[in-house]
C-alpha cells in the first residue's frame, strides 16, 4: 500500500502477522521519530497500525519533514 495525502496528512496502514510484530513495528518508528524530532500520530489495534504525519508547527501541513520520516519507515525491513 501506498502512503495517502489526504486532509494535510501523509497516512499509510501496515498490517501484521500478530500484536508482537505491529508493536515491534510501532518501536521501530519511534527510533525514526526521535532520530528526525519528528512525531507520527500512531493508532494501533491488534495486528494493524496506521501511521499518520503531518508537520503541526507548519500548521498541519505536509512538510519535507512528513516525506523524510515516511521514505524511512518504507525502508524498514518489515516482515
Amino acid at each position: 500500500m501506498m502512503w495517502k495525502e489526504e486532509n494535510n496528512r501523509l497516512t499509510k496502514e501496515f498490517i501484521f502477522k500478530d500484536f508482537k510484530q505491529a508493536i515491534a513495528f510501532i518501536l521501530q518508528t519511534a527510533m525514526i521519530a526521535e532520530k528526525l524530532q519528528h512525531h507520527p500520530d500512531l493508532y494501533n489495534s491488534y495486528n494493524k497500525v496506521t501511521l499518520s504525519l503531518t508537520t503541526h508547527d507548519s500548521g498541519n501541513h505536509i512538510t519535507g519533514k512528513d516525506r523524510k520520516f515516511a521514505e524511512m519507515v518504507d525502508q524498514l525491513d518489515l516482515p
